[in-house]
């Protein structure tokens, strides 16, 4: 084996998750990961509303700091739940205070146990939430977002690599690694990464060049949710089910039956997007 193999397959021993200490108080490099996602994310639909032809987006700089307001805490409030209801509710009712107590036994851990699915929807509602209250076209904040999050993303599954969690499937491939806390001391996956750069950066590199591509208006959206549902299902193949769940259905995780449903979703407002562009077209070409 060579050096950098070793290097390569020995890598999470040699990351501490926590990156600096405060007395009681420890900031994990998942936390920073997260932070530095949603100001990547804020910076780029800052160039977009700068640099970008958006004729049809009625946001201010003021209203997109008070969307991301509404979208932040609809999306820990749905991640959280999500992780409740999908992957944990037994052992969450035992302990319902752990929903909301970032605290374990008397030690400050902070919050974990997030689901991207429920996420997803608690940003959604919290932003159709927004655009009700500001009366804003709720498509046309979707087509000006959607480009830009899956860059975000990238960098929150960084950090659960760097937390030292949600690691693959066992290979005998020699891109696994070694995990310091598996005691079988067998190639695993580094299955997040891999979801780094399917989910993250590929849809990224997919969408952001079509974010200004007229004939997508309107279909943002649920192209991203289809995609997102797809690479997911894929990639689930290569990372560790849930422990207390296993394998729920015809072999599957909970994560790949999420990512169908997500997929049917997805479908179903694409097409349902397209018969109410296709008609507003055939009108504008009938007036000339």
């Amino acid at each position: 084996m060579s050096a950098l193999a070793n290097i390569w397959n020995n890598l999470p021993s040699s990351i501490d998750p926590i990156a600096f200490s405060i007395g009681f108080f420890s900031v994990r490099w998942y936390s920073l990961m997260i932070l530095l996602a949603f100001l990547i994310v804020y910076a780029l639909l800052r160039w977009r509303m700068k640099h970008d032809s958006l004729e049809k987006l009625s946001l201010t700089r003021s209203m997109l700091d008070t969307f991301f307001l509404y979208a932040t805490i609809g999306l820990f409030v749905g991640a959280r739940l999500g992780y409740v209801l999908f992957y944990d509710l037994s052992n969450t009712l035992e302990d319902s205070l752990s929903i909301i107590s970032p605290f374990r036994s008397g030690s400050f851990v902070g919050f974990f146990g997030l689901s991207f699915h429920g996420g997803l929807l608690g940003a959604a509602l919290g932003g159709m939430l927004f655009c009700k209250t500001h009366k804003v076209n709720v498509s046309d904040v979707a087509d000006f977002l959607v480009p830009a999050i899956p860059l975000g993303y990238f960098f929150g599954r960084v950090g659960n690599f760097l937390n030292g969690e949600l690691f693959g499937r066992s290979t005998d491939s020699s891109i696994g690694m070694i995990l310091s806390q598996d005691q079988t001391s067998l190639f695993r996956h580094p299955s997040q990464l891999y979801e780094a750069a399917g989910e993250g950066l590929l849809l990224f590199l997919l969408l952001w060049p079509l974010r200004n591509n007229k004939k997508l208006q309107g279909l943002f959206l649920p192209l991203f949710i289809v995609l997102y549902g797809t690479v997911r299902f894929i990639l689930e193949f290569f990372r560790m089910p849930d422990p207390q769940l296993g394998f729920v259905l015809f072999g599957l995780t909970m994560g790949q039956v999420l990512s169908i449903l997500m997929v049917l979703i997805g479908t179903a407002l694409f097409i349902n997007a397209k018969v109410k562009v296709q008609p507003s077209s055939e009108c504008r070409q009938n007036a000339k």
